[in-house]
């Protein structure tokens, strides 16, 4: 199946947010290991929560892109069987 223009974006872009949260989490826990551990695994863990949390959006994204496209599939069936319908009556 050829995926569209929008889909080939927000498939990058989900990429992208992975490998950002990725070596984010991994460059900041490295950054902040000097003023204390604890404190280091706190700012991680609230950088990778927020992460997680677009990346959650981009997914939000994506299923109702879906839901649309369904919605106009069963549309023009629904649009298909009422034109035949009335043609009939």
């Amino acid at each position: 199946m050829q995926k569209d223009r929008f889909d080939r974006i927000l498939s990058f872009l989900l990429g992208a947010s992975w490998a950002i949260v990725f070596f984010g989490a991994l460059i900041l826990f490295k950054s902040f290991l000097p003023l204390g551990l604890g404190l280091a695994i706190v700012v991680t863990i609230f950088f990778i929560f927020l992460g997680l949390f677009l990346i959650l959006g981009l997914d939000a994204f994506a299923v109702n892109r879906q839901k649309l496209l369904e919605a106009k599939k069963q549309t023009k069936l629904l649009e298909k069987i009422y034109a035949k319908h009335t043609s009939s009556l």
